[in-house]
């Protein structure tokens, strides 16, 4: 079941509301509702109309990088070469969330504020594990990891670079880095002949 469409001013309202909110994310500001309010130049209560929660305004903030994820998950999925298409993924993940400020946040919340939140990270979540399980069994992967791993590791890489990545320009660079030596620990040993 889908919302109606929101009147024009409404709909205004909305996009101002979420645009301010994305500032205040990039620049690594919380979001508060009153203060995002205040910039937006609306009401309160117009802010709350939209978003009950400072959570559902990161979610939304967050969603068009989620919905990216997910649709690059299943073309992932679609790759018929398994260490390939998950590598791919896991680095396309990666520089997401060294990209997104609204995405590290949101990905590793135990909860979600919105439906949409939770349906986008439980199809991340399944591409992932079909991903893993598919570089598995063609033995590209270790067997001890499991698809409950991956988020952890991924959001580990994302914080270490945070904290350790340098410049704005570093950043990609070093996550590419942090996440090619990951690979390297995951990957199945070669099978030795004696």
């Amino acid at each position: 079941m889908t919302s109606p469409p929101l009147r024009k001013d409404a709909a205004r309202n909305w996009e101002r509301i979420v645009a301010v909110a994305r500032d205040l994310v990039d620049q690594g500001a919380a979001l508060q509702l009153n203060d995002v309010a205040r910039r937006a130049g609306v009401g309160v209560a117009t802010v709350y109309r939209h978003f009950a929660t400072p959570e559902a305004l990161l979610e939304t903030v967050a969603t068009p990088c989620l919905e990216d994820l997910a649709a690059h998950g299943e073309q992932a999925v679609a790759d018929p070469d398994p260490w390939r298409a998950l590598t791919g993924f896991l680095s396309r993940v990666v520089e997401a969330q060294l990209t997104d400020a609204a995405l590290p946040p949101v990905a590793a919340a135990a909860e979600d504020a919105l439906p949409r939140t939770t349906r986008l990270k439980t199809s991340l979540a399944s591409s992932g594990t079909t991903l893993l399980e598919r570089a598995r069994d063609a033995g590209a992967v270790r067997p001890g990891l499991a698809a409950a791993d991956l988020v952890p590791l991924m959001c580990g890489i994302a914080h270490a670079v945070a904290v350790h990545g340098g410049t704005a320009g570093d950043r990609i660079d070093t996550g590419r880095r942090y996440l090619a030596t990951l690979l390297d620990g995951m990957r199945a040993a070669p099978s030795r002949t004696t």
